[in-house]
């Protein structure tokens, strides 16, 4: 098998992928939200119901995920449920590419100032590396457009100014705290890099193979 017909539209679409992938990204959320179970428990100790949802974000990303793949599985025939399609596909595009992303650079930045590398790192990097990826190699699937992409980006800033005006962002490596005000800036740009990146495969993933 050819590798531009393993990345192919058709290759892609097959029941069989989709459903492989479903069932694989969603062990991965719910390790996820297990992994983040922590962290939620404590932020309804010391901070507020609502604020929970915006505490898992990967796990919350390979959600959106999973929801896309299942209305690719059974697509929606009424309006109503095709937009809510197009917004949940926009959001798994955005927030896989941002958390996958983000996850990567701040466990390579905190070791880069001493944090040591454990094997949960090493799979977090691969499994995060494979969030981005899988979201860019879909999109010539997704059918959102502006309207959707720019409310899945609107989100996750409204998850990024949560984060850091709250102190509900996920934990860092401890040597990245003094350095917390890069990351939020580093934080907020990389979601306009992931919805700019959105924008870029909706307008040409569907006429070019990776």
């Amino acid at each position: 098998m050819s590798i531009s017909h393993l990345w192919s539209r058709e290759f892609l679409s097959k029941r069989s992928i989709l459903w492989l992938l479903f069932i694989c990204n969603a062990l991965g959320t719910i390790y996820g939200y297990i992994w983040y179970g922590g962290q939620m428990v404590d932020t309804v100790n010391h901070g507020y119901i609502w604020q929970v949802i915006f505490v898992p974000d990967s796990p919350t990303a390979s959600l959106f995920f999973c929801l896309a793949l299942l209305l690719l599985l059974y697509p929606p025939k009424r309006l109503g449920s095709a937009l809510f399609q197009q917004f949940i596909e926009a959001l798994a595009v955005v927030t896989s590419v941002k958390y996958g992303v983000w996850a990567v650079a701040i466990i390579f930045a905190g070791q880069a100032q001493g944090d040591v590398l454990a094997w949960q790192d090493w799979m977090l990097v691969a499994s995060h590396t494979a969030m981005a990826v899988e979201a860019l190699l879909f999109v010539r699937l997704f059918h959102y457009r502006w309207t959707a992409l720019t409310g899945a980006i609107a989100w996750t800033l409204l998850n990024d100014t949560v984060d850091y005006t709250y102190g509900v962002f996920p934990w860092l490596p401890g040597e990245l705290y003094d350095d917390l005000s890069a990351v939020e800036l580093f934080t907020y740009l990389l979601t306009l890099s992931s919805g700019f990146a959105a924008w870029i495969f909706m307008r040409y993933g569907n006429s070019k193979r990776l």
